[in-house]
């Protein structure tokens, strides 16, 4: 992962509704919810709600498709993976959790 797309994660996820869109989506699994579910869920204005999908969408956090009328967003979970990874990647000195009595 580049550091200018951790960058723009992290950004994108600093902001607590976006953490919580991105966390009920990460719950949800790959067949995601519908944007009306998400704003229900969450009590959050479909307006606001529009902005803070395309923050995470532009941010490579979230994948979206139509289904009929709806835009169903679910959380990439190889971003999210991806992004674990950057931030865990020199992690005990490079030496794996939990070997030699390390923990992480």
């Amino acid at each position: 992962m580049q550091t200018s797309d951790v960058l723009a994660a992290l950004a994108a996820l600093a902001q607590e509704s976006r953490l919580a869109i991105f966390r009920l989506l990460v719950q949800a699994g790959p067949d995601g919810l519908a944007a009306s579910r998400i704003a229900e869920a969450l009590g959050i204005a479909p307006s606001s709600l529009s902005f803070h999908l395309k923050e995470l969408t532009h941010a490579k956090l979230l994948v979206s498709r139509q289904e009929g009328r709806f835009v169903i967003y679910a959380a990439d979970i190889g971003a999210m993976n991806a992004l674990i990874g950057f931030l865990t990647e020199n992690c005990c000195g490079g030496v794996p959790c939990g070997v030699g009595g390390k923990t992480c």
